[in-house]
């Protein structure tokens, strides 16, 4: 073989060197990634309930109101065996930051509720955004993380627009629910019991309120209820699990 001819062949086999380094290079750079996209979350991004086959419900309590109030449902909950899911509202988590560690103490699990509490469908998406990752950094600053879930203020339903702010912001999933238990309305406790027994069921998710009486005075009979059925109230992320 002359000079020529090894310089040639020695050439064309760093090239071929260099173009599988390349090709490799870029598999392993951005594994994940390519995970990520060949492995899609099989959950869609509005959830309003569980999964039907499993015996267990979640019963998730929008968090503002008297922390008095909140204190009694969680203690009548941890009573019951039961594990719920509080979406706090921001501005009340500045208020009282105590009642953060206090959910999560007591087993149960905390999520995102907005920073107002405000129409967030119709604001801008500037508003939007700050109402979103404003409540997020409150949950972070007191607990260590902004939650596994969010649920949009004044409105069962999350826009395109807060979908996508809200998995901007780290989270996923917008939780609603299929039963509303209309303790706001403060109907009485029966009524309140009435409404969530009448309409629960396996995989469903509750929405109730901190800060009514009602949703005190009720949740006695609705956990007991649940249990003689064989329903466990169990947080969200062990419902979706």
């Amino acid at each position: 073989m002359t000079t020529t001819d090894r310089r040639a062949l020695l050439l064309a086999t760093a090239g071929l060197a260099l173009t599988a380094g390349c090709g490799t290079t870029g598999a392993v750079a951005h594994p994940a990634r390519a995970t990520a996209s060949s492995r899609p979350d099989p959950l869609p991004v509005q959830l309003a309930h569980g999964p039907r086959d499993r015996p267990r419900l979640a019963l998730t309590f929008h968090g503002a109101g008297d922390p008095a109030t909140a204190r009694a449902l969680l203690t009548e909950a941890e009573r019951h065996g039961a594990r719920v899911t509080v979406f706090a509202v921001g501005t009340w988590l500045d208020e009282h930051p105590g009642i953060a560690r206090r959910i999560l103490d007591g087993g149960h699990e905390l999520g995102n509720h907005t920073l107002r509490h405000l129409d967030i469908n119709t604001m801008s998406e500037a508003d939007a955004r700050q109402e979103i990752a404003g409540c997020a950094q409150r949950l972070r600053r007191l607990t260590g993380s902004i939650g596994g879930w969010f649920r949009p203020s004044r409105t069962p339903r999350a826009s395109p627009l807060v979908e996508r702010l809200a998995l901007e912001t780290g989270y996923p999933h917008v939780l609603s629910y299929d039963v509303d238990s209309l303790d706001f309305t403060s109907p009485g406790a029966a009524a309140v019991a009435r409404t969530v027994l009448g309409e629960a069921r396996a995989g469903s998710v509750v929405s109730l309120h901190f800060g009514y009486a009602d949703t005190v005075a009720a949740l006695p009979a609705v956990l007991e209820e649940l249990d003689r059925r064989g329903l466990a109230a169990v947080t969200t992320t062990e419902l979706f699990s």
